[in-house]
């Protein structure tokens, strides 16, 4: 990871600890912008979503867009955060060529949201990572060195994105190792896609994650001087980024240097940042109150009506779904994974009379198929009702596995759901004794070594035989029925 010619050692790594903070921003789910009526739609034609109002004209006056609020605050509730009555919009100024402006409106030291904590898992055990605030604030245009003629030697700006309604979600410094990080975002994430109030897509820019990190040698205290690592797009290069970032600094001390504070960018082509900016003196944004905009009052009554929209949330929903369907932490932990996937197995396992059968089928019999396709379980072509029936027909007896798996297959073949391929192909088990008998004979006829391991003492040689009388039958013979014929032949 730490380029060639480093002279950090395992045992001055040991010596120190990271600090690690992140500021995520999320852009909100609204059709319109945050202060005007323009769309928020993305891969529009460039400057096509603009108006008098986020190009910064003059005499262009905001007016607040409600369902940013609400989705605001929505997001503030499932991060345990407490909610400000009244909040304040100020003008942090400064000069950019995407922000026509030259100022972005956003919250100071009165924001929307504030105290808030969400909890990880670590190998020493759950951990609550606190989160210092959560303010509402309009994006940015963007710049663009590539993609257009002339680009390079001209940079483009497209302030289509201009004025989308954003949320800041500050953390507290709680953070001790990139792993957590990794942690942390993912379980973010999680969250604010439960609430629906973001799609969180980090290609398109609806995510995006700045992390703050500083060391220290163990045990003390005071911060280190930090750095911010900028403009990553994905939480596996955050994880990288900070890994390298750590090894850097320990470095540059252990060589008598010392860390600078500045702006940095990953680049995961090399695995490495570079410095962007020095951030040696805090930068003034002069900020003061949006004098276009009344404070924002979000009180108890309106906050009640927005909590009656939080969803059950996912670590709610895990704890409830392990005690209703007796399914383990860990089916749990899969089948949560997005709010739609959930929503569709308790549809499934409600309507099914094995919960736990219907939660083996999704993680090892779809799964696997789903893999093997390249698809997301959205595009499957087995429903949750399919799986549900699945599930029902094999704890009847009805289907054996191997039936099971091949209607499976020929789902995926023909992309058709799994009622209609059961109904096309009806695949009968074999429940005739006599038949089977007449298989079982013929196994144990051929195999006297076996026979005599298992009549010595050796049980476990009956799974041989069932599979042998499996094949025989084509995986077509009721797995109850060989089994109580098996028992019968072996004990004589």
């Amino acid at each position: 990871m730490f380029p060639m010619g480093t002279t950090t050692s395992v045992a001055a790594t040991t010596k120190y600890e990271p600090v690690i903070g992140l500021e995520v921003h999320v852009q909100l789910l609204t059709n319109t912008k945050i202060f005007c009526s323009c769309s928020t739609r993305f891969g529009n034609q460039p400057n096509s979503n603009v108006c008098p109002v986020c190009l910064g004209l003059p005499g262009a006056l905001p007016v607040l867009n409600k369902k940013t609020v609400e989705y605001a605050v929505l997001a503030a509730m499932a991060l345990n955060c407490q909610i400000r009555d009244t909040s304040i919009f100020a003008r942090k100024n400064y000069f950019y060529p995407d922000l026509p402006k030259g100022y972005q409106i956003s919250q100071f030291d009165k924001p929307i949201a504030e105290h808030g904590w969400l909890e990880i898992k670590t190998a020493s055990g759950p951990k609550r990572i606190g989160i210092t605030r959560l303010h509402m604030e309009e994006d940015a245009g963007k710049s663009l060195h590539d993609g257009f003629p002339d680009a390079a030697n001209k940079t483009a700006i497209d302030l289509n994105r201009s004025g989308v309604p954003l949320i800041e979600i500050v953390s507290e410094p709680d953070l001790a190792s990139p792993a957590e990080a990794y942690e942390y975002l993912t379980r973010l994430k999680e969250i604010i896609l439960y609430t629906g109030v973001s799609d969180c897509n980090m290609e398109e820019g609806s995510l995006r994650c700045d992390a703050n990190v500083s060391v220290r040698p163990k045990g003390k205290k005071e911060f280190g001087t930090k750095a911010e690592v900028k403009n990553v797009n994905s939480f596996r290069f955050i994880k990288q980024a900070l890994e390298y970032e750590i090894e850097r600094q320990v470095d540059v001390i252990e060589s008598g240097g010392k860390v600078v504070q500045e702006s940095r960018l990953y680049n995961a082509n090399e695995g490495r940042t570079y410095s962007m900016r020095s951030k040696e003196q805090a930068h003034d944004y002069r900020y003061f109150p949006e004098p276009d905009l009344l404070p924002l009052v979000v009180d108890a009554g309106w906050q009640a009506e927005i909590r009656k929209q939080l969803p059950e949330l996912p670590e709610a929903r895990r704890a409830r779904m392990v005690a209703e369907y007796g399914i383990t932490e860990q089916d749990a932990g899969v089948l949560t994974i997005t709010k739609n996937f959930a929503d569709q197995f308790e549809e499934a396992a409600r309507a099914s009379k094995s919960p736990k059968r219907v939660a083996n089928l999704v993680q090892g019999e779809l799964q696997s198929r789903l893999k093997a396709h390249g698809l997301e379980i959205e595009q499957s072509p087995i429903s949750m009702k399919g799986v549900a029936l699945s599930a029902d027909l094999a704890e009847a007896g009805t289907l054996s596995s191997k039936m099971l798996k091949d209607l499976y297959d020929l789902c995926f073949d023909r992309n058709q759901d799994f009622p209609e391929v059961y109904e096309t192909e009806k695949p009968q088990q074999i429940t005739d004794t006599a038949a089977i008998e007449k298989v079982i004979d013929e196994v144990v006829a051929a195999n006297p070594k076996q026979v005599e391991q298992y009549r010595a003492g050796k049980k476990t040689v009956k799974a041989f035989f069932v599979g042998q009388v499996m094949k025989g039958t084509k995986g077509q013979a009721s797995p109850g029925v060989v089994n109580e014929l098996l028992d019968k032949k072996l004990e004589a």
